[in-house]
């Protein structure tokens, strides 16, 4: 995200504050670090909130926790986005279909792996929170018009109503690939997508009431509740339940609470030196823009072989290669691991690779071709950030620090997967 030089010269003399403390250096960091958090577009955590008919998102929460989404009855949301790990699953990368338990145990049980790492969900749902899953496949664009998989046939208006569409109809994710009896929606069309979808309204309404909710709420026949009904109130659970909450941070900055001196040390860094900010703005600490960090690729990525193009994958434009939606920063703390194929385990690890992408490399056991792939994701960070400013051990430590000041809690507490 550009905020011009006259912006970014105004964040970086921030910087000039981390001076030894004192009762006057410390009143003058706390009122500057304030007026740039308003600056980069910090809000009372209440004005991000959607309108949500609580109804329905208690009938998306049943649903949420229901494994009845999936084909072969063994995989919810849930089973990806657990409290315990801050609405993801701890793992570098997800475990879908035939999956079990929760954290390192579900890697050792078995299950299919995913490309990338699981998403967390704060603020999924709020206001202008409108570009979806890492590489942005699903977006409100300026014009209101949502793209999306489903091309020019998007089923809902709502962004994240569409994105909720989407993991039970995934292949691994949530549909068994290796059932006969869905092999006939194996297609890429949106026809056979809505074909599966309706096998899944068919199972919710033979072996639960959750149908029957959706359309007593919605004053409609049960033969009228469709897929979207269902993704629907998925949408209004996950908006209502990790819409952002009032962090320490939101306190310090609205309400005039107490930072510690290495939490106001950290939040200097992360709106001058450190440059954080240029990025991890808004109400949501993200731009919902796409950058390339060279972190290293774990897993067989969304393009095989070790390879994740990412928002290339999206757009087919070659300057998008390896470029990552930005990672909002709610809950940072709590979920480990990070990048978009959970490759690097430590918060402070994931700082460093912002400023020195080789810091932890190792030439043990790389191949030509992962060279290469680390060479091209070097080439393009260095391209997005020209000037990058290293810190210290004991910057990266008050850096940790400010983040943890940015922990919320949801509403009510997801069942853990049986």
């Amino acid at each position: 995200m550009n905020f011009g030089i006259d912006r970014l010269a105004a964040a970086v003399t921030i910087v000039l504050l981390a001076a030894p403390n004192t009762s006057a250096t410390e009143t003058l960091r706390e009122r500057m670090l304030r007026s740039y958090a308003l600056d980069f577009g910090l809000v009372p955590a209440e004005e991000t909130w959607r309108d949500v008919d609580p109804v329905l998102a208690a009938i998306g929460k049943e649903l949420f926790e229901s494994t009845l989404l999936s084909s072969n009855v063994d995989t919810a949301c849930a089973s990806c986005h657990l409290d315990r790990f801050g609405s993801a699953d701890g793992l570098p990368v997800a475990i879908g279909v035939e999956g079990r338990s929760f954290g390192a145990e579900r890697v050792r049980l078995g299950g299919d792996p995913q490309p990338r790492n699981t998403l967390p969900l704060w603020g999924r749902g709020g206001k202008g929170f409108d570009t979806l899953f890492w590489d942005g496949r699903v977006e409100k664009l300026q014009s209101g018009e949502i793209q999306s998989q489903y091309g020019a046939a998007a089923p809902d208006d709502d962004p994240l109503t569409v994105a909720a569409h989407l993991p039970p109809l995934q292949l691994g994710e949530m549909v068994f690939d290796r059932d006969s009896r869905f092999a006939q929606y194996e297609q890429e069309s949106t026809s056979a997508a809505a074909a599966y979808a309706d096998t899944i309204v068919s199972r919710l309404r033979e072996r639960s009431d959750l149908i029957a909710q959706l359309a007593t709420r919605s004053e409609q026949a049960e033969t009228d509740i469709d897929y979207t009904d269902v993704a629907a109130a998925l949408a209004s659970f996950i908006a209502r339940n990790f819409r952002l909450g009032t962090s320490r941070f939101h306190a310090f900055v609205f309400h005039a609470a107490p930072l510690t001196s290495e939490e106001l040390r950290g939040g200097v860094l992360f709106y001058g030196k450190g440059q954080c900010a240029l990025c991890h703005s808004g109400p949501y600490f993200s731009d919902l823009d796409f950058h390339t960090i060279a972190f290293p690729q774990f897993g067989f990525g969304a393009n095989g072989f070790g390879v994740d193009y990412g928002r290339y994958n999206v757009t087919q434009n070659p300057d998008d290669l390896f470029a990552f939606r930005t990672p909002p920063l709610i809950n940072v703390t709590r979920t480990a691991p990070y990048s978009h194929s959970g490759s690097v385990a430590k918060l402070r690890d994931a700082i460093v690779y912002h400023f020195d992408p080789l810091a932890f490399f190792s030439n043990d056991g790389s191949t030509a071709d992962d060279r290469e792939q680390l060479a091209r994701r070097i080439g393009l960070w260095a391209r997005d950030y020209p000037v990058a400013a290293t810190l210290s051990e004991r910057e990266i430590d008050d850096l940790v620090a400010f983040l943890g000041t940015l922990e919320t809690e949801s509403l009510e507490k997801v069942a853990d997967p049986q």
